[in-house]
């Protein structure tokens, strides 16, 4: 018997729609590595629709009072509390989350974020007017940019979703967003309840592949791209936006070097850092997946780290206690997996290391130790449960191989002395240093990094700065 696959849409000036062409591709359960639904495939027709759909609703939603769209971000806030039973299932299926922590650790941020750009919303001023020439009054207006197209990925669907879509319709922008080929469930159903909600136009779903995204990125009508993906994507946005000098806002991969020093409290780091490098199967660009420990204290900190691993459980969504779920597809299990394989000879796998069972794409929580700074899985990102350990003999070499990666998105520095976690936050070349705790995000601070990991902030009022625009108006006061 052939179970009928559940047919998702895209969501286009206020109404579902299939690819102009038909085209559609399968969307896989990472669970159990099945199809259960079909996407559209969208084209340079369905991009265009949505662009012409995201420009016409422009002006009204611009010129709407910050109120106005406060109250409409507000209520989208609400109808995702209200429907997260569905958001969650629909999130699961998607990534194969354990259902318990995403009700718990995505849901209620989530929530909070969209009300905090709603209150961002009625922060929308420029400075006060003022003489700086005499006869003449300056004053600074700040404006929405226009159109946005946006790019989201698989790790987190929903949330970077929210973090994409809040902002921008909070400071008057209209967006046209695709989620991953992989992941558009849970955003098929955000469009559902936020267009029940915003007038048509103002948000647009896309659903496709990286060929549809290449098409937003270099559509006419929008005035700026913003992606969460990898580097190579990101380098590829920033080409393609650069031929119309489109504004770009880049989210991309991380590294994060963990300094673990000797006179940290050994059980409580292991304890955190195990959590913030396994959580979401460690497909997390923040995530505490390269630890840095002093050599004092190595051996200890390995031991005491492969016992949280192996008491780490990966598994059902249903099961309540599971940390974390199956990679999000077959190319990631792959890609994670090839990284254990090529693991070079020094190196030593004190936990897991494989897959876990036959069905799906989980993989075990893996401790790698015995590293050196210029081994692949130390420059490269994995994106799996796989957190690596080197020692280090001094504060100064930490340093050298915290900020020794082409990456600089999060880091977190361990110890009880105040002025070498003072001095080490001032040197780690991050966009983020955590000192004794590892992955907290609070909506009013800033999200974003340096280097290869893009450019441009998420989440805080510097998030919201990135989807305004400044404009000088200067006035004659005489006669």
């Amino acid at each position: 018997m052939t179970t009928e696959l559940r047919r998702l849409r895209n969501y286009i000036a206020g109404e579902f729609r299939d690819a102009a062409d038909g085209r559609t591709t399968e969307v896989i359960n990472p669970v159990t590595g099945e199809a259960y639904a079909t996407a559209p495939l969208s084209g340079q027709e369905d991009v265009d629709a949505a662009m012409k759909a995201a420009a016409k609703a422009f002006p009204a939603w611009r010129d709407l009072v910050p109120a106005e769209r406060q109250k409409a971000l507000l209520k989208i806030a609400d109808a995702f509390e209200e429907r997260a039973e569905e958001l969650i299932a629909a999130e699961s299926e998607n990534c194969g989350k354990p259902l318990g922590i995403t009700r718990t650790e995505e849901i209620p941020p989530m929530v909070d974020q969209i009300r905090f750009f709603a209150g961002a919303a009625r922060m929308l001023e420029g400075r006060s007017a003022g003489e700086y020439m005499e006869g003449l009054t300056s004053l600074v207006r700040r404006e929405p940019v226009g159109v946005c197209a946006q790019v989201a990925p698989w790790n987190y669907p929903m949330m970077m979703a929210v973090w994409k879509f809040a902002p921008a319709l909070a400071a008057g922008n209209t967006v046209v967003l695709k989620p991953s080929d992989t992941t558009p469930a849970s955003t098929v159903l955000m469009a559902e309840i936020i267009g029940g909600i915003v007038p048509e136009g103002v948000f647009n779903v896309v659903c496709g592949d990286r060929d549809t995204g290449r098409a937003m990125v270099e559509h006419k009508i929008p005035t700026m791209a913003s992606i969460t993906g990898s580097v190579r994507a990101g380098m590829q946005v920033a080409e393609s936006a650069a031929k119309d000098l489109k504004r770009v806002h880049l989210e991309l991969g991380g590294k994060a070097p963990v300094v673990v020093f000797e006179d940290t409290d050994i059980a409580k780091a292991v304890e955190d850092i195990s959590v913030a490098g396994f959580f979401n199967a460690g497909q997390d660009c923040t995530a505490a997946t390269r630890v840095l420990v002093q050599e004092s204290i190595h051996d200890e900190f390995v031991t005491a780290l492969a016992k949280a691993a192996a008491d780490t459980k990966t598994g059902l969504p249903d099961d309540e206690d599971v940390l974390y779920g199956p990679l999000n597809n077959a190319n990631q299990l792959k890609q994670v997996s090839g990284f254990i394989d090529r693991l070079p000879a020094h190196a030593k796998v004190e936990a897991g290391g494989q897959r876990v069972g036959d069905k799906g794409y989980f993989y075990a929580p893996t401790v790698v130790s015995g590293l050196k700074q210029d081994d692949e899985i130390i420059q490269n990102e994995v994106f799996g449960p796989v957190i690596t350990v080197q020692s280090f003999t001094d504060e100064a070499q930490a340093l050298e191989w915290a900020n020794g990666v082409e990456y600089a998105l999060a880091s977190s520095v361990w110890t009880k002395d105040h002025a070498r976690a003072m001095r080490m936050s001032k040197n780690l070349d991050f966009g983020c240093v955590w000192i004794n705790t590892h992955i907290p995000l609070v909506a009013e601070m800033p999200h974003g990094g340096f280097k290869q990991s893009g450019y441009g902030k998420d989440l805080s009022g510097y998030g919201f700065e990135d989807y305004t625009r400044i404009k000088h108006v200067m006035t004659s006061i005489e006669g």
